[in-house]
């Protein structure tokens, strides 16, 4: 549990860096300052979302695509990515992605941004 809860807040530190830096153009998150952890708590709120979103959907979604992931070698796996955090726009007001461009090299920031996190908490 404590290893989801830091993977959470590391995450919503890559979703502000990505929105604070505008490393992405195409990606936007709509900060609320009267929220209970002010800004910094929608950030923490997305990072929440997509790590759900990713615990519970990313594995049924990487299943059911295992033959187009092994067809391309593991690059349908962007797609994955960038189908987990479009349904993370879904799922909240406070995100917005502009395309499918935006959401692959986000999906992509962020399953790197992922697997780091794997790496140091594993230790």
């Amino acid at each position: 549990m404590i290893k989801f809860l830091l993977k959470v807040v590391l995450l919503g530190a890559v979703f502000y860096g990505l929105t604070y830096f505008d490393v992405l153009s195409g990606l936007e998150v709509i900060p609320n300052p009267d929220g209970p952890l002010g800004e910094y708590g929608t950030y923490l709120w997305i990072g929440l979302i997509f790590g759900v979103v990713n615990a519970i959907v990313g594995p049924i979604l990487r299943l059911l695509s295992l033959p187009f992931v092994l067809l391309t070698l593991g690059l349908f796996l962007l797609v994955v990515n960038a189908a987990l955090l479009a349904l993370t726009a879904g799922l909240t007001d406070r995100l917005t992605i502009d395309g499918f461009g935006t959401a692959v090299i986000g999906g992509l920031i962020l399953a790197v941004a992922g697997w780091v996190a794997d790496q140091l908490l594993d230790r």
